[in-house]
């Protein structure tokens, strides 16, 4: 009994012990997988209730760092496609094909608070957070699904130029999994909810489902993963231009 005591003793003063910083380094240091290809439904509903549902193939490598996005249907945007590629010390490349014109279209660092196909993701959302780029302040704990969660919020440092003024985080603290995110806009007022759901695969945790609401204009996107393909060795030739207008068989 004395030894379940102390164990526990310890065990509660090291997560107490935690901070902000801590927390969210070991949710950018989880184990992830090389790379993940995907098929994808959309699903976006207005405040009026209208859905309008997409096919999606997403291939992604190196913690989505570079990624490439094929929209399958329906028809008008068949063929539609997007690629990203992230950089340490430069803004990230994104290009949008657009077959109907002909035309490729480079998302600049201006753009990257428009929605991404009429989606309630913006393109900032559509790239990774740099851990040093935000400071990380621990607000406590709450439970979500019968699963305790810490409370991290995070601001981007000044210099950064973001749509958010913060971020509040509820991540398991089981295994430091995002499991629901409410973004705030300049105003500090409630922009966005995310809710994930995860399930392990070959030893990692990956996402299933996302769920995103824009609260201020009662619009949300469901994002929902099939078909999940880890470590299959995808090759960095894969994320060009060139082959935004191919359309995966």
């Amino acid at each position: 009994m004395t030894k379940i005591f102390i164990t526990n003793f310890v065990l509660i003063g090291t997560l107490l012990s935690q901070t902000g910083y801590d927390i969210a380094k070991k949710v950018d240091e989880k184990l992830k997988p090389k790379d993940m290809k995907a098929d994808l439904t959309m699903v976006l509903t207005n405040k009026k209730g209208k859905t309008r549902k997409s096919t999606i193939r997403s291939i992604s490598k190196d913690e989505s760092k570079k990624q490439i996005i094929w929209f399958l249907a329906p028809a008008d945007d068949k063929g539609v496609a997007f690629l990203k590629i992230e950089h340490n010390d430069k803004d990230a490349e994104m290009r949008l094909w657009l077959p109907a014109f002909n035309k490729v279209r480079r998302i600049s660092a201006k753009q990257k608070s428009d929605n991404f196909m009429g989606s309630d993701m913006s393109y900032e959302d559509m790239t990774n957070r740099n851990l040093d780029d935000y400071t990380y302040k621990l607000e406590g704990t709450e439970t979500v699904d019968d699963k305790e969660c810490f409370v991290l919020e995070s601001t981007p440092k000044k210099g950064l130029k973001s749509e958010y003024s913060k971020h509040r985080a509820l991540i398991a603290k089981s295994n430091y999994v995002l499991l629901q995110e409410s973004s705030f806009d300049k105003k500090n007022k409630l922009l966005k909810i995310k809710e994930v759901k995860s399930a392990q695969q070959n030893g990692y945790d990956v996402p299933i489902e996302i769920y995103v609401e824009n609260v201020q204009k009662k619009h949300n996107t469901r994002l929902i993963f099939d078909n999940i393909e880890l470590d299959t060795n995808i090759k960095d030739n894969l994320f060009q231009q060139k082959n935004l207008k191919r359309l995966p068989r």
